[in-house]
């Protein structure tokens, strides 16, 4: 019964998106405050039944109700209980559940805390919301129903996915989906701005939270199932350019330019038409993701569906998104004329320079990931595009882009000095060419290696000396400077910790790529491995019995006593079996155990990774993310238009609306 609740309210979901879409967009035509004002309602009505639609499911894989089938497919009575609850996304239809429960959030947080929205702005945006959420419940009841039934249900389910069967796998997809969809308010108000024929800097003063908190998501998401990988699949790497990793990566970049070009609008109301065309590109690139992911094209732990139906479903939904909002776009960005003008070398210039970089590197990505798969349908060949094509043609591009980001903040807008920014920028130019020629010399370090250490070192001292200029360091009292730091906005401290992250981030990818080093070999009880000034000492195996899997657990022992014990798991009810990596993690690199098969004798394969610096990706990725939140928690993205003006900007718009 509880089941049919669930589908019950999905199916009244799509009834209210409906209303949601068709009434305010009507009111907002017609400039009718009763109409629009039905916006707000229908978003808080739409998220509530998706609230119960997604608790009902829930309800089912937490009591294991096996004649509900998506339960039966993905879930088993022995499962530990967090696994249970991680299994409702961790299939495709319980995945477009959460996937269109987020929409509504989405929609619904507009409609809470949009009240500093001009009334046609709000409704729109609202209306455009609800109408992809029409195409996406629309998907799920007719292709993909999560609460269809199984006569007669079976005794016991057919378990999760081991793969899935983990923590960073229970918050990767939810942290995933929160800027996937988060990109959808973006979206919306640029597709709501094109509709009243009008961008300004207030609009990109309220875009820019709502951007924010997506690329916030999404840089959680990519960072956890990075680490996911890294640990949870045995092969000791963190990032592979698989054609899902890239699903996320694009939307990512393009998102990361959006933030960019927005600072402008709002700064200068320039680059307002660029703006508006990278909201649509990288919400556009999250339906490719979800396409990619659900169509069946692609094969892969992240993959779910397999049905062209579904696949060719979504792809109708990505060429309505895409065709219908390119051509509005095309149709109104021609009236979108800018208004502040500004010199090539300026803080403008650099966020230009940003953006052609950041959206050239977001092409490449794309070329690269679809390639393969159009050459494959149009001509059957199969070919690999891997990590040589992405290194030879994406690494290039974060080089001047990395030079560039420590440059920009330290120019004045409009009109900036590039001789005095460098100047002040003489300590990070000696440490970081320093550093990178006595790498490549003393250390015999490759090419490669010495450069990105010269680009991390040097983005993270021009981070720290545009710090220091703000609070003016060492020129005035440091009582004076403290007071300075006090005052700065969370904006400023936002920035300057996303990009020391990215240099962190740089010094970690750097360093394993580069200075890891991987032993294989046959090891019986006793052997000793050498490796990277370490020796461990393999201790045998022995049998283990879990919850739900049995397992053989390989132990290793260090010169320090240390015991790294890494498992391989077999799954009874899934019937498949995983790798369990030990891992001692330190700073200047972690040691990584892996049991595999058994040989000859009482001898087994084992490997045996040394990950120099590998640590630092993951904190940087997690300063990145905490960048965006204290960005977020600036009082000046809460702060709405003042009454009076936005008064004033209403009038305008009932006087000028087109």
């Amino acid at each position: 019964m509880i089941a049919e609740l669930g589908h019950l309210a999905l199916a009244a979901a799509l009834v209210v998106a409906v209303f949601q879409t068709v009434v305010p967009l009507y009111g907002a035509a017609r400039r009718d405050p009763t109409l629009m004002a039905m916006a707000r309602p229908a978003a808080l009505v739409q998220f509530a039944a998706l609230i119960l639609s997604f608790g009902a499911l829930t309800h089912a894989f937490v009591t294991s109700d096996f004649s509900v089938s998506n339960v039966a497919a993905n879930s088993h009575s022995l499962k530990p209980m967090i696994y249970k609850v991680s299994g409702v996304w961790g299939n495709h239809e319980g995945s477009m559940l959460l996937w269109v429960l987020i929409l509504s959030l989405f929609g619904a947080a507009v409609a809470a805390f949009g009240g500093n929205l001009p009334e046609s702005l709000r409704a729109r945006t609202i209306a455009i919301q609800g109408l992809i959420g029409i195409g996406f419940l629309t998907f799920i009841l007719f292709t993909s129903n999560p609460f269809e039934r199984v006569v007669p249900p079976p005794i016991d389910g057919r378990g999760l996915n081991p793969l899935l069967q983990d923590i960073g796998l229970a918050l990767h997809p939810p942290m995933l989906y929160l800027g996937y969809v988060g990109l959808s308010t973006t979206f919306s108000f640029a597709v709501a701005a094109l509709l009243e024929g009008r961008v300004d800097p207030s609009w990109a003063r309220w875009v820019r939270p709502w951007t924010l908190a997506a690329w916030v998501a999404l840089t959680a998401g990519i960072i956890l199932g990075s680490g996911w990988a890294y640990y949870e699949l045995g092969w000791g790497g963190w990032w592979f350019w698989d054609p899902v990793e890239n699903a996320s990566f694009m939307p990512w970049l393009a998102a990361t330019a959006l933030l960019h070009s927005a600072i402008v609008v709002e700064k200068r109301d320039a680059l307002k038409s660029w703006t508006i065309l990278l909201a649509l590109i990288a919400f556009a690139l999250s339906l490719l993701g979800t396409f990619l992911v659900r169509s069946g094209v692609l094969t892969s732990v992240h993959a779910f569906a397999v049905d062209p139906e579904r696949g060719m479903f979504i792809l109708v939904l990505l060429a309505i998104a895409i065709v219908g909002s390119f051509a509005l776009y095309a149709w109104r960005a021609p009236s979108m004329e800018g208004g502040g003008v500004f010199r090539p070398i300026s803080r403008e210039g650099g966020l230009v320079l940003n953006n052609l970089l950041t959206a050239t590197a977001a092409a490449t990505v794309l070329i690269g990931t679809l390639y393969p798969l159009a050459l494959e349908t149009v001509t059957g060949e199969k070919v690999s595009v891997g990590p040589p094509f992405f290194e030879a043609t994406f690494v290039p591009l974060m080089v001047p882009l990395i030079i560039a980001v420590g440059i920009g903040p330290l120019l004045a807008w409009k009109r900036g000095d590039l001789a005095g920014a460098l100047h002040n920028l003489w300590a990070a130019a000696i440490i970081a060419i320093s550093l990178g020629l006595a790498l490549a010399w003393l250390q015999g370090a490759p090419v490669g290696a010495a450069l990105g250490m010269a680009l991390a070192a040097w983005l993270a001292i021009a981070v720290l000396t545009e710090w220091a200029d703000r609070v003016r360091l060492f020129r005035v009292p440091l009582a004076n400077s403290l007071s300075r730091a006090a005052g700065l906005p969370r904006a400023a401290y936002g920035m300057t910790l996303a990009h020391l992250g990215l240099a962190v981030f740089i010094v970690g990818a750097v360093g394993e790529t580069y200075f890891s080093a991987e032993v294989v070999r046959y090891a019986a009880r006793g052997d000793k491995v050498e490796i990277a000034g370490h020796t461990l000492t393999f201790d045998g195996v022995t049998e283990r019995a879990g919850p739900n899997f049995n397992a053989q657990v390989g132990t290793f022992v260090l010169e320090d006593g240390q015991r790294l014990e890494s498992e391989r798991r077999f799954f009874p009810a899934e019937g498949q079996q995983t790798t369990e990596a030990a891992i001692r993690v330190r700073p200047m690199g972690d040691l990584y155990t892996v049991l595999g098969e058994p040989a000859d004798g009482d001898r087994w394969t084992i490997r045996v990774y040394y990950k120099t610096l590998v640590m630092w990706i993951w904190v940087g990725g997690f300063l990145m993310s905490l960048g965006g939140l204290v960005s977020l928690a600036d009082r000046r993205l809460r702060v709405g238009v003042p009454a009076p003006r936005r008064d004033r900007m209403a009038m305008a718009a009932a006087g000028g609306d087109h």
